[in-house]
């Protein structure tokens, strides 16, 4: 079968490969699940990956296959298995157990090894190929109205894990009813981020650098969100104005946005950090205030990254809610799609040139 695969450590080496199809006698104890692969989403790490910024080969392969964020249709199982069934649509989890305890109970998103397994990233291969087997431990049932938006699973799994955190590191409060929110970024997660904090019940203001006419402003304010440009109106002002916030949601990717984020959240505020920021800037803050507003504040901060099974699922029926509630608004998601896994060229090139891309994915198969 067909697999889109990069040589870990080389920059621009993906390529498509031949590789052999798996069978679900590769999970012991009549557990595999054979899923047909339909769509893969592609993002930023794919692109990071194939310039070798990171990644490595699952051991005894010198290749790795990209791809973690997958969409299918189940075609096999094995005798044990009762959680799935032929025809089911599916996506997956992308972080496999190590060995810390945290990785035992199935919060393997909270390891903390040094060393980490993730599908399509790290020393395990991914999905952008035709077939998967995996244990149904790491398969998520999709429902069927979502079908068309599926591939939206995985960067859900993202933005929900981050909320549902905030709420339950707030049980502190003993009472919290969060009224206002703040989303940094109105890519696809700050896109996601914002639907989903409105579909609990805050009023979202979502920062992005463009001045509209903008899709993505469009798209905020579909949800009755409020859009606001930086280039035209700084997040303190705003959050004078449409503040204080208690939850905020960043994930630009921009160390800068994250400090300035900290001096604008508001009392018991939670602020959620998403961003990879991999580089080596150097700021310069008022770290005295930002200390003390968080001290006298009751203020938080917290870091969150990947996401395990049970944010798959609340994101599987918060997307099921979104389908009803801004009927065809997930679609509009899905700006760049790539036909097939020969076009792996086209795909990196949209990864890197596609400036208004919100999703780009690719169309392995048809059903």
């Amino acid at each position: 079968m067909k697999a889109i695969c990069v040589t870990p450590g080389v920059a621009d080496s993906a390529h498509l490969k031949e590789v052999e199809k798996p069978s679900i006698n590769d999970v012991p104890d009549g557990r595999g699940v054979l899923v047909k692969i339909l769509r893969v989403g592609v993002d930023g790490t794919d692109r990071e990956i194939n310039a070798a910024e990171y990644g490595a080969a699952p051991d005894g392969y010198d290749y790795l296959i990209i791809g973690h964020e997958s969409f299918g249709i189940v075609e096999e199982v094995g005798p044990k298995v009762t959680e799935l069934q032929v025809g089911d649509y599916v996506a997956a989890t992308v972080r496999r157990p190590g060995n810390s305890f945290y990785d035992q109970i199935g919060t393997y998103d909270m390891t903390t090894d040094d060393v980490y397994f993730e599908r399509g990233i790290n020393l395990r291969h991914g999905y952008l190929t035709e077939y998967y087997v995996d244990s149904p431990e790491y398969i998520i049932e999709v429902p069927s109205r979502c079908r068309n938006i599926g591939v939206l699973m995985e960067p859900t799994s993202i933005a929900e894990k981050g909320i549902v955190q905030a709420y339950e590191i707030q049980r502190r409060m003993k009472i919290w009813r969060p009224k206002k929110a703040a989303v940094m970024g109105t890519g696809t997660l700050g896109l996601l981020a914002s639907l989903f904090l409105v579909l609990r019940g805050l009023q979202v203001t979502s920062f992005g650098r463009k001045v509209p006419p903008y899709k993505n402003a469009e798209l905020v304010e579909e949800l009755g969100a409020k859009y606001i440009s930086t280039k035209e109106t700084s997040i303190s002002e705003a959050a004078k104005e449409h503040g204080p916030f208690d939850i905020i949601s960043e994930g630009t990717g921009n160390s800068g946005v994250v400090f300035e984020a900290a001096e604008n959240l508001g009392k018991n505020g939670v602020l959620i950090l998403t961003s990879i920021t991999g580089g080596g800037r150097n700021l310069e803050i008022p770290a005295d205030k930002i200390n003390l507003d968080f001290v006298l504040g009751n203020k938080l901060m917290f870091g969150s990254v990947n996401a395990n099974r049970e944010y798959f699922e609340i994101g599987a029926k918060d997307l099921a809610q979104a389908v009803s509630q801004f009927p065809g608004w997930l679609d509009k998601l899905l700006t760049h799609p790539v036909q097939g896994l020969d076009n792996y060229q086209q795909m990196m090139d949209l990864l890197t040139s596609a400036k208004d891309a919100i999703k780009i994915f690719v169309e392995v198969a048809e059903e």
